[in-house]
């Protein structure tokens, strides 16, 4: 089985130093590709990530669009949609390898989030306990897939937000996810930046407002 990575980018010069130190063992891995996207980034990310050396493509603005390019240039047999912000445990090429070979067709990891925040433990939990009781996973969960169902399914939906929503949902409608316990460790930077309790009401709210058939094109004025 081979692996590709696929990492959708946007004004993420911060974070990209360390995601690329993060990447680097994976890189040489000969089982694994790793595919970066750029949606259009005014701060540098595609060049600092194309000068070190990894694959960088240019895509149109939004996520869903971005890994879609990035799916469509991979050569894998498996894809895994990694947020900028994520990592990956050191163990995930093998915790996918052996989902799949257990009969799963896509599936998720349990999420930590990090950061200094003595609520993160809990909305990680719960975030973990919502996602194995609904089998429906976030973006932030690194969501892997097979390439077949993937191209079955049409990729992710073009629109600006709740892709990775849209996409699990037809994705169960297949299958339920194998949900892997070793964890993805994903920045708590906006949560920090906006206040936990304000970032988990306007989460909620606007899943809710997805649910009810509010169109993602409004959904996302309010999200930005």
């Amino acid at each position: 089985m081979r692996l590709s990575i696929v990492i959708p980018l946007l004004n993420e010069r911060t974070q990209l130093p360390r995601l690329l130190e993060h990447l680097q063992p994976l890189r040489k891995r000969p089982d694994c590709e790793i595919i970066l996207v750029d949606g259009g980034s005014e701060d540098g990310s595609a060049e600092l990530a194309a000068a070190a050396g990894f694959r960088v493509l240019s895509a149109p603005r939004g996520r869903g669009i971005q890994m879609n390019a990035g799916a469509a240039a991979a050569v894998g047999e498996t894809l895994l949609f990694l947020h900028a912000d994520t990592r990956l445990p050191d163990a995930a090429p093998q915790r996918v390898a052996s989902a799949l070979a257990q009969g799963a067709d896509w599936g998720r990891f349990d999420l930590q989030i990090g950061g200094d925040s003595f609520w993160f433990p809990l909305i990680s939990a719960l975030i973990n306990w919502r996602s194995c009781l609904t089998g429906i996973a976030t973006g932030d969960q690194a969501i892997f897939v097979r390439r077949t169902l993937f191209e079955q399914l049409g990729g992710f939906p073009p629109q600006p937000v709740m892709e990775d929503i849209e996409f699990s949902k037809r994705l169960r409608r297949h299958q339920r996810p194998a949900c892997v316990r070793d964890r993805v460790v994903t920045s708590g930077r906006r949560w920090q930046r906006y206040g936990v309790a304000r970032t988990v009401l306007l989460m909620w709210r606007l899943r809710f407002a997805y649910w009810r058939g509010v169109p993602a094109e409004v959904l996302a004025r309010h999200y930005e």
